[in-house]
């Protein structure tokens, strides 16, 4: 399998409930602009799962951060949830996502958990195309003219001598 991650797109939540809702659209989004919608299911399934591991696991008076990460790599869509605060990585379920899943205690503190999906067949990483971003014109927006205010050295003086005293006249 080639490890080399051609897109990632990540999202840092408090590790509340409402973190599993967040999560759920975040990787609608990013499967949407990355053109796998046909993945989303079995990723929202997914990374969900793992989010809610997260929150089941954090601490409700004193919840920490967790990231949720999506990555492409190889032939894969890896899905990553950070947890900061937990010290020892959840226990998943035997043949959770067929086995293609594991945890780890991060060296720096927290756990890293990950699920990989494979892409759909003839699918690489490096061959789905990046989101495209289009410069929208702000039909709002006011036409600059070339004009330049006259500014009054008058207002200027007053201004910077307010200034210098802290405003107090």
């Amino acid at each position: 399998m080639n490890t080399q991650t051609a897109q990632v797109d990540d999202l840092r939540l408090i590790a509340l409930p409402s973190a599993v809702n967040c999560t759920e659209m975040f990787v609608r989004f990013s499967l949407a602009e990355w053109s796998l919608r046909e993945m989303t299911d079995i990723a929202t399934q997914l990374t969900g799962a793992l989010v809610t591991a997260a929150v089941d696991a954090a601490d409700q008076k004193n919840p920490g951060f967790i990231t949720v990460r999506l990555r492409l790599s190889g032939e894969s869509l890896v899905a990553e949830v950070q947890d900061e605060q937990a010290t020892v990585p959840p226990q998943l379920a035997p043949g959770f996502a067929e086995g293609r899943c594991g945890a780890t205690a991060l060296r720096t503190g927290g756990t890293l958990v990950w699920c990989e999906m494979p892409l759909p067949s003839g699918v690489k990483a490096d061959s789905v195309p990046l989101p495209r971003r289009s410069r929208k014109k702000n039909a709002m927006a006011p036409q600059t003219t070339e004009e330049t205010a006259e500014v009054d050295p008058e207002v200027i003086k007053r201004l910077l001598s307010g200034l210098s005293n802290g405003g107090l006249d």
